[in-house]
């Protein structure tokens, strides 16, 4: 019995420190993200085998997987039986929507274990803070030197800094993504060995860094992502709601600093207006193939007539490459013909995978927004005494907001950012749900 415990012990350890470093893995590359996603992956069914699948499965499992299999029907669709005068098949991309399955896995994974409480996720906040922590000082390292500390010099004009991500300009998001685990970790799992009074100051000080962090990357979207989910974390979370002026205030006062003192943080402001400036114009006035539209807003309006090809079950995954030279009413004498993804998870998901893919994809976020911020701040329910939660709930809604420029929804940093944090949502979700029914 005791070697069984011990076994048992060694385990979850195991475990733990797999999903810990994830966030470093982000910072070293896809490369180290798979082998580490692969790992957990395949550990984890080495230890508990079938277990795995003999979860009692919600609607949301359900929902997910079907989608999975859609993605799957949908390139070997098009592969073997759409044919598109002059685009060219590639079998790679069916064997990729096959190999797109270990993010169910993913999801399947992380479900079982943080609903059999074989996971504890002290250890994924402590590395998330300190990973972004760590971005952080690397970036403004590289704004004093001039390069970071890995030697990494700033590239370009210096308007954007990249800190450790060298050649890819992605700092402000990996700082969005995973700095909010940074206000948790201390209240959740460290209150006890700090002093209140010191406690008091610890969540504005972690707030300017990772602020000035991400203004100073250059990534815009990622900061006004970052500033609404505090905010909307100060606003429902009834503990933070005495900060929201004191938050305001510092928000104001670090944008009116940084703008007025530093002429690379003014121009990127500048230019970010200007492009909502012009996106508000298009729309209104329908200017979508208007050439004198930026590169930037072109790639949005190039998907609608590349949907067209493929309304309903979309052309497969990464197939947008393909089918977006072959639209209709394409200039060809434009310096912008195609990009590989139309830079939004939903216009990519509706390109990719259709009408039907979309309709999926949406009742998967609309039923788990639902089961997490809706039964905790709107119903009666255990969820409300759930803090652990808060975090999840935020970083899913920050992901999954249809207004902002992302990356590919298929490529390996967003799929296992997105399935690693719906996995663990829904996995206390329905933890919570079995204890609320023991009660």
């Amino acid at each position: 019995m005791h070697f069984f415990s011990i076994k048992d012990t060694s385990q979850k350890d195991f475990l733990n420190i797999l999903l810990a470093i994830l966030p470093l893995s982000f910072v070293a590359g896809n490369m180290i993200i798979n082998i580490n996603v692969i790992l957990f992956i395949l550990i984890s069914f080495f230890f508990f085998r079938q277990d795995v699948f003999k979860i009692k499965y919600h609607f949301i499992d359900k929902i997910v997987f079907v989608y999975f299999l859609f993605i799957v029907f949908t390139s070997l669709y098009n592969h073997f039986f759409y044919d598109l005068d002059g685009v060219e098949k590639h079998l790679a991309n069916p064997i990729k929507s096959i190999l797109f399955l270990k993010y169910f896995l993913l999801y399947i994974v992380l479900r079982y274990l943080i609903e059999k409480n074989l996971i504890n996720l002290k250890l994924f906040f402590t590395f998330s803070f300190f990973a972004s922590i760590f971005v952080c000082f690397d970036i403004f390292f590289q704004f004093f030197v001039g390069k970071d500390i890995f030697g990494f010099e700033i590239i370009g004009d210096g308007r954007k800094l990249s800190g450790p991500f060298g050649d890819e300009l992605i700092a402000g998001g990996f700082i969005q993504r995973f700095s909010l685990f940074s206000f948790f970790v201390i209240p959740l799992f460290y209150r006890k060995y700090l002093f209140n009074r010191f406690f008091k100051y610890t969540i504005p000080l972690l707030f300017l860094i990772f602020l000035f962090g991400i203004i100073l990357s250059g990534n815009r979207m990622p900061m006004i992502l970052f500033v609404f989910v505090t905010f909307l974390i100060v606003l429902f979370h009834k503990q933070t709601r005495k900060f929201l002026i004191p938050f305001f205030l510092v928000f104001l006062l670090s944008i009116f600093t940084l703008y007025n003192f530093n002429s690379d943080v003014r121009t990127n402001l500048k230019n970010f207006n200007k492009q909502i400036t012009q996106m508000k114009t298009l729309v209104i006035n329908k200017e979508f193939n208007n050439l004198n539209n930026t590169t930037y807003l072109r790639e949005f309006s190039s998907f609608y007539e590349t949907w067209l090809l493929n309304r309903y079950i979309g052309g497969g995954i990464k197939n947008f490459r393909f089918y977006c030279h072959h639209r209709e009413n394409i200039e060809k004498n434009s310096k912008f013909i195609c990009n590989m993804h139309p830079h939004n998870y939903y216009l990519e998901i509706l390109t990719e995978t259709g009408l039907i893919g979309l309709i999926i994809v949406l009742i998967i976020f609309f039923s788990i927004f639902y089961q997490s911020f809706c039964k905790k701040y709107f119903f009666n329910s255990s969820l409300q005494n759930n803090n652990l939660i808060i975090p999840f709930i935020f970083l899913f809604f920050a992901e999954i907001f249809p207004l902002k420029s992302t990356g590919s929804f298929f490529t390996t940093g967003n799929s296992t950012y997105l399935f690693l944090i719906i996995g663990i949502l829904v996995g206390l979700i329905l933890k919570d749900n079995q204890i609320e029914k023991k009660v």
